[in-house]
């Protein structure tokens, strides 16, 4: 099974996990946790621990994740080290609404990881973009 794990500070995965839900529905293949105000980083280990108890070795992870190097980044990756599922993990950092939508609907349609990592950056970046509202269009049109 390939399973979306979103890990952040602050509610920002759980918050994410809970937009995508909207758009997916409730999937078990769909995991978040966060590193909380006041949460030592031993504690969101632990945390993250229990998250992915489930999952097997054979299982693939694509791991989201708020910043680079960052505590949750770090701590997710040192337990997945403990379990030995790194080789069957993809880590993207940044994560996004498109990047995280596009991997939960789309992970079971690659074998390839690289190709699949660069869709999901392909579709992180092509989210961040500017919308331009130009003064002297009409107020009544729709956008």
């Amino acid at each position: 099974m390939k399973y979306v794990v979103l890990v952040s500070h602050g509610e920002f995965a759980p918050g994410l996990h809970s937009a995508v839900k909207m758009m997916t529905g409730d999937r078990e293949d769909v995991l978040s946790t966060s590193l909380k105000d006041g949460m030592g980083a031993d504690q969101f280990a632990e945390n993250f621990k229990e998250l992915v108890k489930d999952i097997k070795t054979d299982d693939q992870i694509i791991l989201l994740a708020d910043i680079l190097s960052g505590s949750p980044f770090t701590n997710a990756l040192n337990v997945l080290s403990e379990k030995g599922m790194l080789p069957n993990t993809l880590v993207i950092a940044g994560m996004n609404m498109p990047l995280a939508l596009t991997a939960v609907l789309m992970k079971d349609n690659f074998d390839n990881l690289d190709e699949f990592a660069e869709t999901l950056l392909n579709e992180g970046r092509s989210g961040v973009t500017r919308f331009d509202v130009s003064e002297d269009d009409d107020e009544d049109e729709d956008l």
